[in-house]
C-alpha cells in the first residue's frame, strides 16, 4: 500500500478462494507496528507527569490497542500469514508513525510541555491510522473479509472518538 514500508515480513501468498488480499495481509501487519508505537508513547505518559486526564487517555489507549494487536495477530495466524509482534514499528514507517526526532521530543518533555507533545503527536499518529483505512477502502477488492472490515471500521470509531477527546484536552491545557 502507499506509503507504507513495511520492513521484511517475507512474500505473502493468498490462497484460492479466500476474501482477503494482500493489502488486507498488510493493513494488518502495518497496523501491529503502528499501534506498538502508540503504545510505546502512552506508557511514556506517566514517567513524564502527565496531568491525570492525560494519563487516563494514554492508560486507554495502551489497553485498548494491546487488546487489538492481539486480535490482528490472532486473524493473521489463523489465515497463515506472519503476524509481527508489537516492537515492529521500530523497523517500519507508515502514516501518522512518529519521527526519532518526534519521540526525542516527546521523552524530553514533562508535565504539561509533555501533555501538549503527547495529545499533538497522538493526534498525528491516529490520524495516520485512519489514513491507513482509507487506503485500503479506496483499494479495490480489499476489506472483504468480514474480520478484516469490522476491525478496520473499529479502529476509524475509536480513534475518531479519541481524536476529538484530545483536540478537547488540548484547548484547555494552560498556555505554559
Amino acid at each position: 500500500m502507499a506509503g507504507m514500508n513495511m520492513g521484511d515480513h517475507g512474500h505473502i501468498t493468498i490462497p484460492k478462494g479466500v476474501l482477503y488480499t494482500v493489502p488486507d495481509v498488510e493493513f494488518m501487519q502495518g497496523m501491529i507496528a503502528h499501534h506498538g508505537q502508540a503504545i510505546y508513547m502512552s506508557r511514556m505518559a506517566a514517567a513524564h507527569q502527565a496531568d491525570p486526564r492525560v494519563l487516563k487517555l494514554a492508560d486507554k489507549i495502551d489497553q485498548s490497542q494491546v487488546a487489538e494487536i492481539r486480535i490482528m495477530q490472532e486473524w493473521l495466524i489463523r489465515n497463515g500469514q506472519v503476524a509481527p509482534d508489537s516492537s515492529s514499528w521500530h523497523t517500519v514507517t507508515m502514516p501518522g508513525m512518529l519521527t526519532a526526532a518526534q519521540l526525542k521530543q516527546l521523552d524530553a518533555a514533562s508535565g504539561t510541555a509533555f501533555d501538549r507533545a503527547y495529545l499533538t503527536l497522538m493526534i498525528q499518529h491516529h490520524e495516520g491510522a485512519l489514513k491507513m483505512v482509507d487506503d485500503l477502502f479506496a483499494t479495490p477488492g480489499t476489506a472483504q473479509d468480514v474480520d478484516v472490515n469490522v476491525f478496520a471500521n473499529d479502529v476509524v470509531a475509536v480513534q475518531t472518538a479519541e481524536i476529538n477527546a484530545m483536540r478537547q484536552m488540548l484547548s484547555k491545557l494552560p498556555e505554559n
